[in-house]
């Protein structure tokens, strides 16, 4: 199951949900979830896999998606906002170290 956490970027104070652990969401909507979340290129990209592969992409990367997003949400500048027993949690799933 996927867990929320908090992220913000402190540059304007924009504050999302980021998500990890396994993607029910991915799992049943596929391509639609990135391209919902903003992220054309990778719906593009996830659309053309889902059409090669049947499908079978859709359920392997159920279980990537989300630790790619929010890596991909760090490495914009964005950092974990939440509790500490929430940030900890994402940080040893995301296996990113203390800041």
């Amino acid at each position: 199951m996927a867990t929320c956490v908090m992220i913000q970027n402190p540059t304007n104070g924009l504050t999302r949900r980021g998500y990890f652990g396994f993607s029910w969401t991915y799992l049943f909507f596929g391509w639609f979830v990135p391209l919902i979340r903003g992220e054309l290129g990778v719906a593009a990209l996830h659309f053309f896999f889902t059409l090669i592969t049947c499908g079978l992409w859709q359920i392997v990367f159920a279980f990537l998606y989300n630790k790619q997003y929010m890596r991909r949400m760090l490495e914009k500048g964005y950092v974990l906002k939440d509790t500490p027993d929430v940030m900890a949690s994402a940080r040893v799933a995301l296996d990113i170290a203390d800041v």
